[in-house]
């Protein structure tokens, strides 16, 4: 069955207004980096509700909004999870991967040490779903991590947008999440992201963005 169709109604600025607006957007975001050192302050359920229904409001395959997300504060969850994930660092950081990968990480002053997973408020787990189960049936999903890359997307920019730091952490491979937080068989972890405050020392690379010509090409 067809859904009902509704009338679209965005806000109508002008060229400058757009403009404006693309630019205080882009100043916001722009100045989010990714953060390892985070602040125990406490960070209320309700903006975390409002952060994780931000994110899920990305488009996806067919509507089928092919995601769960975890939202953990729990001290004792977090400590496993940070168990877990630390176990699985080091065997990434010392077994798995190559030398070139580990002297692009050198710079960034990365290791296998994962404290901010106890330290932030909150941890957020994104898991991917291949496949829905409605009523007993499989119910297949469609561009999934295309669909889960643009939901993880939205939730960096909504944490950023409310004041909070986050990072996204991938201890591949990450099956002990769904294990640890007992999620069903058809979810898979797709991204670790802790949410808080930074920490009042916190420090971040100096790094940069490529510029524009060397990421798009306009056709005109």
């Amino acid at each position: 069955m067809p859904y009902p169709f509704i009338p679209y109604q965005p806000k109508i600025l002008d060229i400058e207004e757009v403009e404006k607006e693309a630019l205080a957007y882009f100043n916001n975001i722009n100045s989010r980096r990714s953060v390892r050192e985070f602040s125990s302050k406490p960070v209320s359920k309700q903006t975390i509700e409002l952060i994780i229904k931000t994110a899920s409001s990305a488009p996806s395959g067919a509507n089928k909004q092919p995601w769960h997300f975890a939202a953990i504060s729990n001290a004792a969850l977090k400590s496993q999870i940070r168990i877990a994930a630390e176990e699985e660092e080091q065997r990434n950081y010392h077994e798995r991967m190559s030398e070139e990968w580990l002297r692009d990480l050198e710079p960034l002053g990365t290791d296998e040490h994962k404290p901010f997973i106890e330290i932030a408020p909150w941890i957020i787990v994104m898991f991917k779903k291949a496949h829905d189960i409605v009523e007993g049936e499989k119910r297949k999903n469609y561009y999934v991590s295309e669909s889960a890359g643009i939901a993880a997307g939205f939730l960096i920019s909504a944490i950023h947008n409310a004041g909070l730091a986050t990072l996204t952490h991938t201890p591949s491979p990450m099956d002990f999440l769904g294990k640890i937080l007992n999620r069903p068989a058809n979810e898979r972890a797709f991204l670790l992201l802790p949410v808080g405050y930074p920490a009042s020392d916190a420090m971040v690379p100096d790094i940069s963005r490529k510029p524009l010509e060397k990421v798009a090409t306009f056709y005109e």
